[in-house]
C-alpha cells in the first residue's frame, strides 16, 4: 500500500511524489486520481490545491491507443450509485479545471465543451482519458508515430491548453531475458560467442557485434541451424496442440496477435485463399516450383467481438479445406494455434521467417511482438505503422517489407469508400468468390465479412491495401529463395535491435516522467 509505506518516512504527504510515482497504463486505473485525492483530503487533511498538486505530480499517463473502445466512458449514474464521493470530486475536478481554461481562452465554449472531463450526452459519461490527461504530469504516446498522432487528434485541445511539453514519447521495449535469453537458446548462445560473454542480456548496445560475423560462412551456417532448430521444435508443438503435421523446411509465414480487425488477420486470411486459389489453377508440374509455406495465426478475442470469432471460424474452416487437399500437399498449411499464451508464444516467436504486423496505417499504438520477433532473427511484413517505422528506420528498410497506405492518407480513403463502392481488385475479388462458392463451409457464415469491406464503408482498408499486399508477399518469396540473403537480413536484423530492450524504455521512463535514480545491486546474475 503505497499510502502506508510512506507515513512510515514520516514525510508530509505534499512529499509523496518525491518517494512514489504512478504510472497509469491507459484508461483502466484512472480511478485512482480521484482517490488519492479522497485519501488526501478525506483522510490526511489536506486542502484541494494541497491534494491537487500532490495527486499531478504523482501520476503519469500512458496512452495506447486511439481506439474509440479503449477510450473508456463511464456512465455518470452508474458512477454515482456505486461511488458517489468519487463523482463529486471528479465533478471539482472538471469544474476547476474549466475554470483555469475559461480564464485563458475566455468565451471560447466549444472549447470547454471539447476539454471537459464530462461529456454531456444522456446520460452523462465520465471521459476518462481527459482525467487521466488533466490529473498527470507527463502523458506518452507507446512509438513516435503513435505519440504523434495523439497529440494531432485526440489531445489537441490539451496540447494547446497544457503545452507540448507535458506530451512525450515513450516507445515501448521488450524484455531479452525472456525473449530472446530464454525462449532462444541456441540463437543465444551464438550472440554469446560473438559478444565475448553473456553481458549482451542486460545491455542489448551489444548485439552489434553480430555485423562483424554476419559474413562469417560457418557462423552463418550455425545461425540458418539455429532457426530450423527452432522451427522444428513449433513443428512439434503444432502437431502436439493441433494434430497438423508441418514441414520446418517451409517458410513460417506468422502472425499473432490479439485478433481484431483493425489488425487485420482478415485481409492475411483472404491473401490465403487468394494463394490456394492460384495453386488449383496451376498444373502439379507448375506447383512443385512453388515456394512451400506454413501460415500460422494466433491469438484470442474478446469474449463478446462477433466479428473477430467469425474471423477465426474462417481461418479455422480455411486450414481444413486446405491442409486435406492433397493436390496441395506442403505447398501450403495454414494452422490456427489454439489457446495462445507465454508459453505458446515461446514455442512461436523464435520460429518465424516472417511475422505479419500489417494493422491499418495510424491504428497501432506501437506493437511489442514485432519486436520480439526480430530479435529473434524474424523478418517483418508490415505497414507503416506504429513500431514497425521506427524498428526499420534502425535495422533498415532494406531489412523489411513495407506495404499500404500511410496514416495521413487513411481519411481521404475512409471519406471516398464511405460514398462509393469500387470494385475490388481481382486477387481480392477472387478471394471472396471462393468463399462464396461454399468452398468453406456455408457462405453465409462469412458473407458479413465480405459485406463490410464491399458495402460497410470498408474501415480498415483492406481493399485499398490489398494490392500491395500481395505484392509485398512475392517480395518476401523472392527474397527468402535468395537464401544466403536472407540469412544476412537476419543476423543485422538482430544486431540492431539494441533500442527495443525494455531496459531502454524503462531507463527513459525513470529519467524523464518517474524522476528516480538508479540504485546499484550487489551480487547480479543473468
Amino acid at each position: 500500500d503505497i499510502i502506508a509505506r510512506f507515513k512510515r518516512t514520516g514525510r508530509p504527504m505534499t512529499e509523496l511524489d518525491q518517494m512514489a510515482a504512478i504510472q497509469l497504463n491507459d484508461t483502466h486505473p484512472t480511478l485512482g486520481i480521484p482517490e488519492l485525492m479522497r485519501i488526501l483530503i478525506d483522510e490526511e487533511g489536506l486542502t484541494w490545491d494541497e491534494a491537487w498538486s500532490t495527486t499531478i505530480k504523482t501520476f503519469a499517463f500512458t496512452n495506447h491507443t486511439v481506439l474509440p473502445e479503449a477510450m473508456e466512458k463511464w456512465p455518470v449514474p452508474m458512477l454515482d450509485k456505486i461511488l458517489p464521493r468519487h463523482v463529486g470530486i471528479i465533478y471539482d475536478i472538471n469544474l476547476f479545471f474549466l475554470q483555469s481554461v475559461e480564464k485563458a481562452f475566455p468565451g471560447d465554449r466549444e472549447l470547454l465543451r471539447n476539454i471537459s472531463i464530462i461529456e454531456e450526452s444522456s446520460p452523462q459519461q465520465v471521459r476518462m482519458a481527459y482525467l487521466a490527461c488533466v490529473g498527470s504530469h507527463r502523458v506518452n504516446g507507446v512509438a513516435a508515430i503513435h505519440s504523434d498522432i495523439i497529440k494531432q487528434s485526440i489531445f489537441r485541445d490539451f496540447v494547446r491548453i497544457q503545452g507540448e511539453d507535458k506530451f512525450i514519447n515513450k516507445t515501448n521495449g521488450v524484455a531479452p531475458r525472456r525473449w530472446m535469453n530464454e525462449c532462444n537458446p541456441d540463437m543465444s548462445e551464438l550472440i554469446t560467442e560473438a559478444v565475448g560473454d553473456r553481458s549482451w542480456v542486460t545491455d542489448l548496445t551489444k548485439l552489434s557485434t553480430l555485423e562483424a560475423r554476419a559474413t562469417d560462412p560457418d557462423f552463418r551456417q550455425r545461425w540458418w541451424a539455429a532457426k530450423q532448430k527452432n522451427k522444428q521444435r513449433l513443428a512439434d508443438y503444432i502437431l502436439a496442440t493441433t494434430g497438423i503435421q508441418v514441414s520446418a523446411d517451409a517458410m513460417f509465414d506468422v502472425q499473432v496477435k490479439r485478433i481484431h480487425e483493425y489488425k487485420r488477420q482478415l485481409m492475411n486470411i483472404l491473401a490465403v485463399i487468394y494463394r490456394y486459389h492460384c495453386l488449383k489453377q496451376m498444373t502439379p508440374a507448375q506447383r512443385t516450383k512453388e515456394l512451400p509455406r506454413v501460415v500460422i495465426f494466433a491469438g484470442k478475442a474478446a469474449a463478446g467481438y462477433w466479428v473477430a470469432k467469425q474471423v477465426i471460424k474462417l481461418i479455422n474452416s480455411v486450414a481444413e479445406v486446405i491442409n486435406s487437399d492433397e493436390e496441395i500437399g506442403d505447398i501450403l498449411k495454414v494452422v490456427f494455434i489454439p489457446d495462445y499464451s507465454v508459453t505458446a508464444a515461446e514455442n512461436i516467436i523464435p520460429a518465424s521467417d516472417i511475422s505479419q504486423h500489417i494493422s491499418t496505417a495510424g491504428t497501432e499504438a506501437s506493437g511489442t511482438s514485432n519486436m520480439k520477433f526480430v530479435l529473434n532473427g524474424g523478418i517483418i511484413l508490415g505497414t507503416v505503422d506504429g513500431a514497425n517505422i521506427e524498428i526499420g528506420e534502425e535495422v533498415g528498410e532494406e531489412q523489411i517489407f513495407f506495404f499500404g497506405c500511410l496514416a495521413h492518407e487513411v481519411a481521404d480513403f475512409r471519406h471516398y469508400l464511405r460514398f462509393h463502392q469500387p470494385k475490388p481488385d481481382a486477387a481480392l475479388q477472387a478471394a471472396f468468390d471462393m468463399i462464396q462458392a461454399n468452398t468453406f463451409g456455408d457462405a453465409h457464415l462469412f458473407q458479413p465479412l465480405i459485406d463490410a469491406v464491399l458495402r460497410g464503408g470498408d474501415v480498415y482498408l483492406l481493399s485499398v491495401d490489398f494490392p500491395s499486399y500481395i505484392e509485398a508477399h512475392k517480395a518476401v518469396e523472392a527474397a527468402y529463395r535468395q537464401h544466403d540473403e536472407w540469412i544476412t537480413k537476419s543476423i543485422l536484423s538482430v544486431a540492431r535491435m539494441a533500442k527495443f530492450s525494455s531496459d531502454r524504455s524503462i531507463q527513459e521512463y525513470a529519467e524523464e516522467v518517474w524522476n528516480i535514480e538508479p540504485a546499484p545491486v550487489s551480487g547480479q546474475s543473468v
